[in-house]
Order: C-alpha cells, then sequence, then structure tokens
C-alpha cells in the first residue's frame, strides 16, 4: 500500500465525511483527495522523480496535502522544524538539496493556483508504485548533535499506521484534534486517522485555550499530548469554561507522565489514557501503555507509569547484552539521507539501536532505563538519570526535574538537578539535596541543584538535555 491510497481508499468509502477541519474551514474526503490529485499534478510538472521539496510552515492544510501529494508523483517531501533558528532551518534545507522550497508564500501560492479541487489531468500525473521508496524525510530532534534526516517509506509509515491502529482501536464517531506541529513524526498521526476515515483537527500550534475551545467545538474524542500540554490544561484557570466531557482519550508520548499529573487527569477529564513509545526511526509508536495499565498505575501500582508498553503487534524488539534496546520491523526507516557513517552505527545486521537502554518486567512490559547517552558516570559508578529523575520528581516543592552530569575533576562526572519550581514555591538547594538523603544511593544524589524558569523542550516535549548540560556546566562551578 501507498501514502496517497490512505485518502484515496477514504474517498471511496467515505466521500462525503469530513476529513480535515482547520480554524473556520473543513474538507470532507473527497474534497482533501482532489486537492491531493491537483497538488501531485502541480509537483509533477516541476519535479523530477526523486527530487526533494523542503516545506518549511507552521501547520496548515496545505501541509497535510503535501504531505500526501509529494510522495505519490515520487517526490520526497522534508518538513523543516519551524521552531528552529533561521541558519540551523537553512542547513536542513541544504542537507537534502531540494528541488523546491516551499514556505508561506508558496503555499499561499499553492493554495490560490493548483488547489482548485479538480481532478489532476491524467498526462500531468505519474503516480509512484514503489512502497519502498522514501516519501518523507523528518530530521531527528537533535538532542544530541546534528539532526540526522531519517528517510521514512511508504512501507514504514503504512507499518507505523497499521501498529497503532491494532494497538489503538478507532472508534466509529471518533474525531481527533492533533496539536503537535506537522514536521515532528507525530504526524503520522494524522495519517492512521485518515486510515481509519475519520477527521482531524488541525490547530496551528498548541496553545491551551485554542484547543480547549476546539475540542468543546468539534466534540473531540481523541488528542494527543506531551505530558507537559497535560499539565498546561489541567492548570489553566479557565478550564471550567470550556466543556471538555467529549474527551474519551489522551495519548501522549515523549516521557512519562507524573502520577500526580495522571490522577488529576483521571479525575477531571474522566477519560482513558495511553502512551506510545516511539521515535522518528520508527515512523511513528513501536509500544504501547494501554488506558487499563494507566488505571492500574493511578491507584495501586505506580510502577507502571515507568513503563514504556508493551510490544506493538508489528515489531520485534530485543535487549542487547549492556541492555540498549533493538527493534526490527517494517516500520523502522531504511536509514539516513546521506549519512552512511551515521546509518552503519544505527543499524546492524536488520536491527536498529534505540539508543534506549531498557529491561522487561515478568509482564512483558517495557521499561527504559535510560537513553545510553544519559547514563552519568560518577565515581566509576553508572548513574541512570531517569531513576533519580523518578525520585525528585516526588519533592512536594518542583514541577520539574531533569538529571545530567557535567564534568568533574575528582569524579569523572557529577550528578546535577535542573528543576523548575512548583507554583512559585521557595525552594532551597541544600534542602532539596537533604531530602535525597534515605531515598537515593550517595553515588546517584545530585550534588548541586540548579532552577530555571523552564524546562528547554524540542517539538515534541522532549526535554533537550544538551542544553541542560551546557547550562549547567557554565552556571556551576
Amino acid at each position: 500500500m501507498l501514502l496517497h491510497e490512505v485518502l484515496e481508499f477514504a474517498a471511496v468509502r467515505s466521500p462525503d465525511d469530513t476529513a480535515l477541519l482547520f480554524e473556520e474551514r473543513s474538507w470532507t474526503f473527497a474534497e482533501l483527495w482532489a486537492d491531493v490529485q491537483s497538488a501531485a499534478a502541480w509537483l509533477a510538472e516541476r519535479t523530477e522523480v526523486g527530487d526533494r521539496i523542503a516545506i518549511v510552515s507552521d501547520n496548515r492544510p496545505e501541509v497535510v496535502v503535501l504531505m500526501y501529494a509529494a510522495p505519490m508523483v515520487g517526490v520526497i517531501a522534508m518538513f523543516a522544524n519551524t521552531r528552529l533558528v533561521q541558519s540551523e532551518i537553512d542547513d536542513l534545507i541544504a542537507d537534502v538539496t531540494p528541488a523546491m522550497v516551499l514556505g508561506t508564500p508558496e503555499l499561499d501560492a499553492l493554495t490560490s493556483r493548483a488547489l482548485e479541487r479538480g481532478p489532476a489531468a491524467p498526462e500531468r500525473s505519474r503516480v509512484a508504485t514503489d512502497d519502498r521508496a522514501t516519501a518523507w524525510i523528518i530530521h531527528t530532534s537533535g538532542t544530541t548533535g546534528r539532526p540526522k534526516g531519517a528517510m521514512l517509506t511508504h512501507r514504514s509509515l503504512l507499518a507505523g499506521v497499521v501498529a497503532t491502529a491494532l494497538a489503538r482501536p478507532v472508534g466509529p464517531n471518533d474525531t481527533y484534534l492533533f496539536p503537535f506541529p506537522l514536521f515532528h513524526v507525530a504526524s503520522y498521526g494524522v495519517v492512521h486517522m485518515h486510515f481509519r476515515s475519520r477527521p482531524v483537527v488541525l490547530v496551528p500550534k498548541f496553545d491551551a485555550v485554542p484547543v480547549m475551545a476546539a475540542i468543546q467545538r468539534h466534540r473531540v474524542t481523541t488528542i494527543s499530548l506531551a505530558p507537559t500540554m497535560i499539565a498546561m490544561l489541567l492548570d489553566h484557570p479557565d478550564r471550567s469554561s470550556y466543556d471538555l466531557t467529549s474527551l474519551e482519550n489522551i495519548f501522549y508520548g515523549a516521557s512519562a507522565i507524573p502520577l500526580d499529573t495522571l490522577q488529576r487527569g483521571l479525575a477531571q477529564f474522566g477519560c482513558g489514557f495511553g502512551q506510545g513509545y516511539g521515535m522518528t526511526e520508527l515512523s511513528g509508536n513501536a509500544v504501547f501503555l494501554d488506558a487499563d495499565a494507566h488505571r492500574r498505575a493511578a491507584s495501586t501500582e505506580p510502577r507502571l507509569l515507568a513503563a514504556a508498553g508493551k510490544v506493538g503487534p508489528l515489531a520485534a524488539i530485543r535487549l542487547a547484552d549492556d541492555g540498549e534496546i533493538l527493534i526490527r520491523g517494517d516500520q523502522v526507516v531504511p536509514g539516513y539521507w546521506d549519512r552512511p557513517e551515521a546509518n552503519a552505527a544505527a543499524f546492524v545486521d536488520g536491527w536498529f539501536r534505540t539508543g534506549d537502554i531498557g529491561r522487561f518486567d515478568d509482564e512483558g512490559y517495557l521499561y527504559i532505563v535510560d537513553r545510553s547517552k544519559d547514563i552519568i558516570v560518577s565515581g566509576g559508578e553508572n548513574v541512570a538519570s531517569l531513576e533519580v529523575e523518578d525520585v525528585l520528581s516526588t519533592h512536594p516543592d518542583l514541577a520539574a526535574v531533569a538529571i545530567v552530569g557535567v564534568p568533574d575533576d575528582r569524579w569523572g562526572e557529577r550528578v546535577v538537578a535542573v528543576a523548575v519550581a512548583r507554583g512559585g514555591a521557595e525552594v532551597d538547594e541544600a534542602d532539596v539535596l537533604e531530602w535525597c538523603k534515605g531515598r537515593l544511593a550517595g553515588f546517584k544524589r545530585p550534588r548541586q541543584l540548579l532552577l530555571v524558569d523552564a524546562m528547554p523542550t524540542n517539538a515534541s516535549g522532549k526535554v533537550l538535555k544538551r542544553d541542560l548540560r551546557v547550562l549547567a556546566a557554565e552556571r556551576l562551578a
């Protein structure tokens, strides 16, 4: 199956059903498919098979159209992270040497000239047939080093979609709100809903009030959020002004959800919670923690919140001798764009090296012990930063905590806690470090505490520990 066929088949099955809503506009599946065909014909006149186009845009319907239209005619769509500074965006564009760059002016022109909801003339069309061809290039988040362009194929994307469809059934009345940027791999969630012929509510970006208003207006049943976004909704002073009772499921990723946030979410939203563990190189999620596990965690088994979940139906996972999680399956991308050395390091004997250290429990739940690069070696001892974060996150005065290692002449690295105070609380470094005694072994306890106003995060809400390491090294002697 090819990516554009997801939309084509939905347009055949449910032509008059709503496919996409954005601000005051809406598209049926038939209308959205017509737009995709027009855009595909427009691209076919201006590109060759195998060309790349760079899309530099915040969320808008034209980006969704190009998600399908470019690979339909054998063109690779690269989605630039618009949250980067211009020089970084320029580097991403240069990395793929595109035939064209489509920013806001070009997308405006595409809207007015090409998307006329008329079928493409057959003589202008060329339709892709190879499901192993690259459909999208999405650069990794760059939590460590220079971003690499993961090559998501028709096959890998559809495998990710099907895995999610099997692990996370979609109801006949579901409406999904997508608040993440479309340049993120989470955009496969849009394809997932179209695969099930269900509508997607697209918002320009995550902002609590517009999101709550959209949930109320469109009776949204399903939404994907980062845990930080969930907390923003729960803590918003105007939350009670909006009717959010249509919500049935909140899915999250990027990091584990704090127990307090889950318990408040269950009580205040009255819906199920689910987690997905994945990454760009997996074309979406491959491990899933379901609603039942979250209910167990909120009541009597909080340990389950440390689990990523159980392995999805289309992925094989094993642990290397050092505990690194290795994954094999159709949803794994074939490699990175023009990065042979990175490919040789990451893809070994058919397995993708995730860089995550994991373990399985007796029930088959996979736990992410740490990122291999986030293991702190202090005095010859390995310190898993996630373990320390789990403990510090229970401190009543800390809203968010990240643990990093900084160079130390004596210990090699010393453990440092970077934290955000909860609700304006007065946080004393000595008190917090003392509080850790009895809760953590001596070699695991933070030596210093650095308070910040907010954590630096990437587009998916993942904390950028690289930035925190630099900040901690600069500020702490």
